[in-house]
């Protein structure tokens, strides 16, 4: 009995010393330049500071609670309380901010996360001066209570999310809103079973578990997120037509609607000098990028595809794929080997994965049920 308690003893730091590990490593990782994990992203630097902060305050605290597995009694029971009160300090407010991080279609203030977690810096707090775990009911209530606002506020966040890329940017690679998802439920998995966990060893090896998994999935989410504030200037010519781009005709537009003037021109550059001109063969164009390139801005432009009932990504993987279909077409005819993954790329997408998920949603078929009935060719 004491052998296999020893060996659970062994295993339990070795498997504590790996967690530490991991996370020093990871923040070290991400305070140096460049992206090993995805060479071709550039991810954001808000982003990757503010994880880094996060897994230092991981490897720490691993340190912090290091005294307890030597002491007993009233100062066990104080070393644990320090050590709670040092996560609501550190680890809760960063775990929060970093995930407001993730989502880039506004900078959200922080400082609603320090005030939300100052009930429970005042509880640990009472509790350590009082040397009692009295007030612990009472702190595992409002995590409880904080676990499940957060999760409320993420989903709503990360829908609201989700429709800016659609309306921004055409290329969703290296955007996809699940993996914060992901994150979101391990963090909410820790926060659960923190709160209704007995202290057994199995409770001890599944928090030190979940701990590496959120380590190694949200160094390679934080690669791999591309940074969205990051507009590449356009590399191609823009056909002049005599027009320099949205003009004004004298009538009075608000940020609701547009004029039918401002509503036809916008509708003739876009024919012009994005599908006549191919511009959508442009990877990553933006809908910024589109609007600079008629000469209008994002409003406008957003205005626009609304009244049309459409969003920018919608109109672009349209023609994406008309021209894949037109690729299609002229390689059938003229006998000419080909794949979809290649006329794919031709067509302006980055990722066949991409593209094909696209593809179903237009044509509501996958690119292979499609190709097999024929393509369309009669």
């Amino acid at each position: 009995m004491l052998g296999q308690i020893s060996l659970d003893t062994i295993l339990f730091f070795l498997l504590y010393g790996a967690g530490t590990m991991a996370a020093l490593i990871a923040c070290l990782y991400l305070m140096r330049r460049g992206n090993a994990i995805a060479p071709e992203v550039t991810s954001p630097v808000r982003l990757r500071r503010w994880t880094a902060a996060f897994f230092a305050v991981l490897a720490i605290g691993h340190l912090w609670y290091l005294p307890a597995a030597v002491l007993t009694d009233e100062d066990f029971t104080v070393c644990m309380l320090v050590g709670g009160l040092l996560d609501c300090v550190t680890v809760i407010p960063l775990v929060t901010v970093l995930l407001l991080c993730m989502l880039q279609d506004r900078q959200r203030p922080l400082w609603p996360v320090g005030v939300m977690t100052a009930p429970l810096v005042v509880l640990m707090v009472a509790g350590i001066v009082t040397r009692s775990e009295a007030y612990m009911p009472m702190v595992y209530g409002y995590l409880l209570l904080f676990g499940i606002g957060l999760v409320a506020y993420m989903v709503h966040a990360l829908r609201q999310y989700g429709r800016w890329l659609r309306d921004n940017f055409a290329d969703l690679e290296h955007k996809e809103v699940w993996h914060t998802f992901v994150v979101l439920a391990v963090i909410v998995l820790m926060l659960g079973y923190y709160v209704g966990g007995d202290g057994s060893i199995a409770y001890a090896y599944i928090v030190q578990v979940c701990g590496i998994v959120l380590i190694d999935h949200l160094l390679w989410r934080v690669e791999t997120l591309s940074d969205l504030s990051i507009t590449q200037p356009l590399t191609i010519e823009i056909p002049e037509d005599g027009k320099t781009g949205i003009e004004d005709d004298g009538e009075h537009q608000s940020s609701d609607n547009l004029s039918d003037a401002t509503f036809e021109q916008i509708g003739s550059l876009l024919k012009l000098r994005c599908k006549d001109a191919r511009l959508y063969l442009h990877h990553d164009l933006t809908l910024a990028q589109l609007a600079q390139a008629i000469g209008s801005n994002r409003t406008y432009l957003g205005l626009y595809f609304s009244s049309q009932n459409t969003t920018y990504n919608n109109y672009i993987n349209g023609l994406r794929i008309l021209h894949f279909v037109s690729l299609y077409h002229e390689a059938v005819t003229d006998g000419r080997d080909f794949t979809a993954k290649k006329l794919a790329l031709e067509s302006g997408y980055r990722s066949y994965t991409t593209f094909s998920v696209a593809f179903k949603q237009r044509m509501g078929q996958s690119v292979t049920e499609w190709m097999n009935g024929g393509g369309g060719i009669k």
